[in-house]
């Protein structure tokens, strides 16, 4: 009796490590409490190490956006610099052109005005001739012939001055070499130095420019 006693006693015993097993193997849905923490660390260093590199991502595109802006604000700058060159240029050319064509209209006559210049000095120089003492009466036909020679000077003149064409009989003005000619100088007394004198033929202007200068004799110092 003992003995079987003893043998359940072993019997007893020899169950004890199966049962000591059991209870430290852990259970299928259970981690180690160990292996739980490593993996909460690597998901925060993944999750630090996305959006380090999403800062990164997000600096270099609004650095690249940057340079793309600056470099078409230089670009519009540039354009805009050649876009108002070009509208003062036209302009430019614009006013030159209207110049020039305001010019023709005034002046495109010049060349003919000085060829009827010469007319108006033959008129100008057969009147002078008539003697004033034989203008009469009872010599009608020269005296038609004097009145029909002015009247015709007259007319030249309203035509010429129309025209913007004025004759400038500059006696007793300050001598002016835009305007003048000087044939001589000579002292006159009575006269102060550098006003002409004389006219020996009558200068003309055209829209006030020159179109031929008065041949003058000036005053000099005595």
């Amino acid at each position: 009796g003992g003995g079987g006693g003893g043998g359940g006693g072993g019997g007893g015993r020899g169950r004890s490590p199966s049962s000591a097993a059991l209870r430290c193997s852990p259970s299928p849905g259970e981690r180690p409490a160990t292996q739980q923490k490593n993996t909460g660390q690597n998901l925060e260093e993944d999750q630090s190490q996305s959006q380090n590199e999403q800062k990164v991502e997000s600096s270099s595109a609004e650095k690249l956006l940057a340079e793309e802006k600056a470099k078409l604000e230089e670009q519009l700058k540039d354009v805009t610099d050649k876009y108002k060159r070009a509208l003062a240029d036209a302009e430019n050319v614009r006013q030159r052109s209207q110049k020039l064509v305001e010019e023709a209209k005034l002046y495109g006559i010049q060349s003919f005005c000085k060829d009827l210049l010469e007319v108006a000095d033959i008129l100008e120089k057969a009147t002078e001739s008539v003697p004033k003492e034989e203008i009469k009466d009872d010599n009608p036909h020269l005296k038609s012939l004097y009145e029909g020679l002015v009247m015709t000077e007259m007319q030249i003149q309203k035509v010429f001055k129309k025209h913007g064409l004025i004759r400038v009989d500059p006696v007793g003005a300050k001598f002016d070499p835009y305007e003048h000619e000087a044939l001589f100088h000579a002292p006159v007394e009575g006269q102060e130095p550098g006003t002409i004198a004389l006219v020996s033929k009558i200068g003309y202007k055209l829209h006030g420019r020159t179109l031929r200068p008065a041949l003058v004799g000036v005053v000099k110092d005595a």
